[in-house]
């Protein structure tokens, strides 16, 4: 339980930082901004493990958390924009 507990504290922080940094409008609500740091640090986890950054079972460090959860927000506004 603690650790669903620290999984979303991290994802708010990450998606929080991602957001601020991230240029235009990222107007989508808190328990979004923590599904994108959660899916940010998976993204970023995934690629380092391909491109041999990090072994199997090791997370991804929190740049790339960031990182990962900016490139989502970019296809996410790219998402949205054809939508509309």
């Amino acid at each position: 339980m603690l650790s669903l507990i620290g999984t979303i504290i991290v994802g708010g922080i990450i998606g929080l930082i991602a957001r601020a940094i991230k240029p235009g409008d990222n107007s989508i609500g808190w328990i979004m901004t923590i599904l994108l740091g959660i899916a940010g640090s998976l993204v970023a986890g995934y690629a380092g493990r391909a491109l041999g950054w990090y072994h199997e079972g090791q997370a991804a460090g929190w740049i790339a958390s960031v990182v990962g959860a900016i490139v989502l927000l970019f296809v996410w506004g790219l998402v949205v924009r054809r939508r509309a």
